[in-house]
């Protein structure tokens, strides 16, 4: 790890963002786009990219995975932000989320390479980090996992692919890590997993709910770290950029508390909900070839109190975040007023303040 580097994102400076669709991808977009870089957006074939309305971007439509294409889209960039991944829980070949989480980055960080690129940000996640063994303390960098508790392609892949990123660091390439918590906000369009469990809410499909916790963060916020990362950050450092710690049932009540929809009433058990899990695996995943539901690794992770302390990030790069309850309250509105809630819970709603 080196002191930090001290550059700035200037106007004019071409500036590549891969997963610039996505929802933190395109909060990425927008901050960048504020300080009047020339960004080139990169985006999956056939992705939604309602997202990038509005942004100024040069959009290059390219699969990671597609070695020449990436590398054709960061030729001549001075700097890039590595976002795209496949975030969910579940896919129907499994093979996915290494083929592009870490198969993806590796392409990636080859073509910036090759492109003479200044710095670059990786995105991973809090997921790779391990959790405190005594009582509630918050995780933060300094913590390493037992690979046995990484459960799931998602965190597998990439725990592996923020291996690749720090190879890559070791041979010279400039960068530093991002590690965003719990994302809510504005343009969820996925929605991510944790988009969804405002939307479950919404729309009444949350009977029960786990005692779990989780950090909660402003996508808008988790942008800004992201900036911040790539101009203060130090090369190799990983950064936690998060927001407050929040139990689940607290979460709930901000919804409720917003929406004047009534809070779930029943607290599941651990044994409750990774049976659940298991069963809407099985069933909906391995016989009816669907997403699951509640897909047994969100029910993994559901049992455990991701709570993260992100205090490095608000030393070393200056990071700071909103309320929780902004990020909630917003989220929560974006869906309603985009077509995610149904008419029947829709009328049901009394915003408050």
């Amino acid at each position: 790890m080196t002191d930090p580097v001290g550059v700035s994102i200037e106007p004019g400076d071409r500036v590549v963002i891969t997963g610039a669709a996505g929802f933190i991808g395109s909060a990425v977009a927008r901050a960048v786009a504020a300080k009047g870089a020339t960004i080139v957006a990169l985006v999956e074939p056939g992705a939604d990219d309602r997202n990038l309305d509005g942004i100024n971007a040069e959009r290059a439509v390219a699969d990671i995975r597609d070695q020449a294409a990436v590398r054709a889209a960061c030729a001549g960039a001075r700097f890039v932000f590595h976002l795209a991944a496949v975030y969910r829980f579940w896919a129907r070949d499994p093979r996915t989320f290494y083929d592009v989480n870490v198969g993806g980055t590796v392409n990636v960080l080859a073509a910036a390479r090759a492109a003479g690129c200044e710095r670059l940000v990786y995105t991973s996640t809090v997921g790779v980090l391990g959790q405190p063994r005594h009582g509630e303390q918050a995780a933060d960098e300094t913590c390493y996992p037992d690979i046995a508790h990484l459960y799931g392609s998602y965190k597998r892949s990439k725990y592996a692919a923020e291996h690749e990123a720090l190879r890559a660091c070791a041979e010279g390439l400039d960068l530093s890590i991002a590690l965003p918590t719990f994302p809510l906000g504005p343009g969820d369009t996925g929605p991510t997993p944790t988009g969804r469990v405002a939307l479950d809410f919404l729309n009444g499909r949350m009977p029960g709910f786990a005692d779990t916790a989780m950090n909660v963060a402003h996508v808008d916020d988790l942008a800004a770290g992201h900036v911040a990362a790539l101009e203060r950050g130090r090369t190799g450092r990983s950064y936690i950029l998060g927001g407050e710690n929040l139990s689940m049932r607290a979460i709930l009540q901000t919804l409720a508390d917003c929406t004047g929809l009534p809070m779930p009433r029943l607290q599941a058990s651990k044994r409750l909900v990774l049976a659940a899990g298991a069963a809407s695996t099985v069933i909906e995943g391995r016989l009816l070839r669907r997403e699951p539901h509640v897909p047994l690794e969100g029910a993994r992770m559901s049992t455990a109190k991701m709570i993260f302390d992100d205090q490095r990030a608000r030393a070393e790069l200056g990071y700071a975040s909103r309320p929780a309850a902004d990020a909630i309250s917003e989220s929560a509105r974006w869906f309603a007023a985009h077509g995610y809630v149904t008419a029947r819970r829709l009328a049901a709603i009394r915003w408050r303040d």
